[in-house]
């Protein structure tokens, strides 16, 4: 479905973001990778993406709080892979803390990788999408971006951003052929959440399986983890010419966390 397409996925060398890299290249996107690893680890993963599903892969390690980088991000795959037709903006990072004892520092960096990121993704890749008339921009955002929670100040600010930056963007790009969408996940097993579980386990002094249960039950009534893989099912489906009047929209998959 997307066979001479091409992908930049941020924050995909694990997690969510390799997750929906998977199913790009699965509908025959070619995909950029993007994030941090070890080098040896990331080309393997890169090598095998390509040869599972038969795609060119590329891998920049672009560092998402220096807009530089992401210039440079979207103008190597155009160069490289020939275009950039769908943009994923996914990679974050998070800090909890009460405002009042919130690090500066640490408010700057979630700003900057979670929200700013993907202003300047958008900014350097609309361009040439609105030029050929068909462009996907799928900016991950989370349940946090519809509603709060305690001590997350600046991933709530920045992930209600990029809703609001995702509607704007829809708003402008609306006629062109270009579709903007956000897509919020509630918990997903990846690394940061993993980080979550283990620091509720040792400040509870609670077994993991018991950490993972009453972080899900404070939110998620499903009482289980979205996976990466059915998120990438979600990219497919907006990247799809169904979805070709789907735009601005917010989509949770959140086992009923915003439905509460």
């Amino acid at each position: 479905m997307l066979k001479g397409k091409t992908a930049i996925v941020t924050g995909s060398t694990s997690g969510i973001g390799l997750g929906i890299a998977r199913a790009l290249a699965g509908a025959g996107a070619d995909v950029m990778l993007n994030g941090f690893g070890e080098a040896s680890a990331i080309e393997t993963l890169r090598a095998g993406l390509a040869e599972e599903f038969g795609v060119r892969a590329g891998y920049h390690g672009a560092d998402l709080s220096k807009p530089a980088e992401i210039a440079d991000l979207v103008a190597t795959t155009a160069d490289r892979l020939g275009a950039v037709d769908i943009l994923v903006n996914n990679a974050g990072i998070q800090h909890v803390a009460p405002v009042e004892e919130f690090p500066a520092e640490r408010w700057d960096a979630v700003i900057a990788v979670n929200l700013s990121a993907v202003f300047h993704g958008i900014h350097h890749a609309l361009p040439e999408m609105k030029r050929r008339g068909w462009g996907r921009i799928l900016n991950v955002a989370s349940a946090h971006g519809l509603v709060a929670s305690v001590n997350k100040s600046a991933y709530v600010a920045a992930k209600h951003g990029v809703v609001g930056l995702t509607k704007a963007v829809a708003l402008e790009t609306a006629g062109t052929g270009v579709t903007c969408n956000a897509i919020c996940p509630g918990w997903v097993l990846t690394p940061l959440v993993q980080k979550q579980i283990d620091a509720l386990s040792a400040d509870r002094n609670i077994p993991e399986p018991q950490a993972k249960a009453e972080l899900l039950g404070a939110k998620q009534p499903s009482g289980e983890f979205v996976t990466p893989e059915q998120l990438g099912g979600l990219a497919v489906f907006l990247c799809s010419d169904s979805a070709a009047q789907m735009t601005g929209a917010s989509l949770t998959m959140d086992g009923g966390w915003t439905a509460q």
